[in-house]
């Protein structure tokens, strides 16, 4: 009868019900035993989770919703390159490959390109608002530098650094703190861009952004310009070289869709992006959501006491 029972795997669930249900009994007298560690350890975490949340400052972000201006994606000698260019092969003129680029795509890497940061960043002299901004008082809306880094009544970097680093950061150091705060995302559907910049001073985000997309559009222009007066001049130099009729109407049309191109850069303010909702001064911080992270950091003290406490009591027991 024993010997049936015990090979009885219904017995044997019973029994594996009673033992888990012991072990659970078991292990909620010893948080019990040690409520005083648990609660302890998790007020120690919550303090210090809410201190670290107080001390955080404020940072505000704005943006600007942008649509990419209409351009023709063929840049240099253009679209009527690829059309004319087996024509004008014949006569032993060159007029290059007739591949597009995408305007959009090539101005948001400029946008996000080193050498565009690093441009801004010496244009608007916004080094010490970069790395050493520390609050914003909204009072007066002054910044706070922090006076290890930066001292504004000296217009001097104090910071404490190793080589190959120096009191005032390099362009390099900069670009990386700027792209911690400096975002551009593109909607996949609608190809809008969002530009949003995030700052202690919500007055300084909001000019960042406008500066921003007036030197993306500025250069941008400077840049086809720049590549039209160039294949300008070397379509006038192949007119000079053939004497072809049919090459020579070619070579006009292209130097005209160039001399097109020049005036509508002229002409035209907004001419990478167009902006459709202009940047606004924040009035409600961004981040950090201190509620969060003192719950967060509650949480945290807790699970790690009672780990703690059932790891000291299953040490015991191993002894």
């Amino acid at each position: 009868m024993d010997s049936n029972l015990k090979n009885n795997p219904q017995h044997s669930t019973v029994n594996q019900s009673v033992n888990d249900e012991i072990d659970l009994h078991e292990l909620f007298l010893v948080m019990w035993h040690n409520k005083r560690i648990i609660t302890a350890i998790t007020t120690l975490f919550a303090v210090v989770a809410v201190v670290y949340a107080l001390n955080q400052a404020d940072i505000y972000k704005s943006e600007a919703l942008l649509a990419p201006a209409e351009q023709e994606k063929a840049g240099g000698l253009g679209a009527l390159a690829g059309q004319f260019g087996g024509l004008a092969s014949l006569a032993g003129v060159n007029l290059g490959a007739g591949g597009s680029v995408d305007k959009n795509q090539l101005a948001l890497e400029v946008l996000n390109s080193r050498k565009f940061a690093s441009d801004f960043m010496q244009k608007h002299a916004v080094l010490p608002d970069l790395m050493a901004a520390k609050t914003w008082q909204r009072e007066t809306n002054t910044i706070i530098y922090d006076d290890e880094i930066y001292l504004t009544s000296e217009n001097k970097w104090v910071r404490e650094v190793e080589p190959p680093f120096k009191p005032e950061p390099s362009m390099q150091e900069a670009y990386k703190k700027f792209k911690e705060i400096v975002t551009t995302n593109v909607d996949k559907e609608s190809g809008m861009v969002t530009l949003s910049v995030e700052h202690v001073s919500p007055y300084v985000a909001q000019q960042w952004v406008d500066w921003l997309i007036a030197d993306i559009n500025q250069t941008m222009k400077e840049l086809d310009v720049i590549e039209a007066n160039k294949s300008t001049e070397f379509l006038t130099q192949q007119i000079e070289q053939t004497k072809i009729a049919d090459i020579r109407v070619v070579l006009y049309s292209l130097i005209e869709e160039q001399t097109k191109t020049i005036m509508f850069a002229n002409v035209r303010s907004e001419y990478a992006f167009k902006t459709i909702d202009p940047a606004l001064v924040a009035e409600e911080k961004f981040k950090p959501k201190r509620a969060l992270i003192a719950v967060l950091g509650t949480l945290l003290g807790g699970i790690l006491s009672v780990m703690l406490v059932l790891v000291r009591n299953f040490i015991k027991k191993a002894d």
